[in-house]
């Protein structure tokens, strides 16, 4: 837990980390700090931007939309690596997230819970960065991108005396985002530590998906009255499919319904199968290839 950096002091931690950092005029009093606290702050936020194009993604960031004012970040990370600065304060970016993440990160634990509340206002306490890419999974992110995310958490966390564990994304604050996709944050992590001289942050066991038990929710479940859980595994496997784009965050519930159905079999088909062989009853291929993509190992 510290006080916000001033405006000079982020700007000196991010030039000294080697970050090209653009000003763009009005950022140091671009804020939302009348409609709330900025500060304490305790940590660092990742997000994809899903726009293309520097210049309008630094504008929309600057003003916001009409249903969201801006600053929607405090900076916006090109694909050439410029960090662009848009805001000095409070800004509009994580939004309402879970408490529990709140104290493991203060804590700079070594895991993560799982979010699964919407209770703490996220934008009092985190530093946010959007990085322009589209979020699609196909959008690449260039080298000097992903360098430049990670020097310029490291000089938050440097200047701050943070470890690598308060940079997390925007899908590990809520259960409501994927952001950001295309890139691990355990890895980016790792990424930080290394640069902050820090030991790598120790990953957490992998789960493990039992496929025999997954396939029997997904035979059972959707004819089922109600949304009954009849394996926690389910979970496991539909934030992997939240994470591909093809489930709702909302339906990653653990009941493997007609929607977690559908996406499996969205997921076969990207897999190519096609026809009866993607009917969205998981099978080794696609379930181990799924694990290998988003953390968790299979067990038949």
């Amino acid at each position: 837990m510290a006080s916000p950096l001033t405006a000079d002091a982020l700007v000196r931690a991010l030039r000294n980390e080697g970050v090209k950092v653009v000003e763009h005029s009005g950022w140091r009093t671009n804020n939302r700090n009348a409609k709330g606290a900025w500060g304490p702050v305790n940590g660092v936020m990742i997000h994809h931007t899903v726009t293309s194009g520097t210049d309008a993604t630094v504008r929309l960031c600057f003003e916001g939309r009409s249903d969201l004012p801006g600053p929607l970040c405090h900076g916006v990370i090109a694909k050439d690596g410029t960090v662009h600065l848009v805001g000095n304060g409070r800004a509009n970016h994580a939004g309402l997230g879970d408490d529990d993440v709140l104290r493991a990160v203060v804590a700079e634990s070594a895991a993560l819970p799982t979010p699964n509340e919407n209770n703490t206002d996220g934008n009092a306490r985190f530093y946010g960065f959007e990085c322009v890419n589209l979020g699609d999974g196909k959008d690449p992110w260039p080298a000097a991108q992903l360098e430049a995310i990670e020097a310029a958490s490291a000089a938050i966390c440097r200047a701050h005396d943070w470890s690598a564990r308060s940079v997390i994304g925007h899908k590990e604050w809520t259960n409501t985002k994927i952001d950001p996709r295309g890139f691990s944050m355990a890895g980016m992590r790792e990424r930080i530590a290394t640069r902050l001289g820090q030991a790598a942050p120790t990953p957490p066991p992998q789960p493990v998906v039992d496929l025999s038990r997954l396939v029997t929710a997904a035979r059972t479940d959707p004819g089922a009255s109600g949304t009954p859980v009849t394996y926690a595994g389910v979970k496991t496997v539909e934030r992997a499919l939240v994470a591909e784009g093809l489930l709702a965050a909302a339906y990653a519930d653990g009941h493997y319904g007609t929607q977690t159905l559908t996406a499996y079999a969205a997921w076969q088909r990207r897999c190519g199968y096609s026809g009866a062989d993607a009917d969205g009853i998981p099978g080794m291929t696609t379930l181990s290839r799924l694990g290998a993509k988003h953390g968790f190992t299979v067990q038949a």
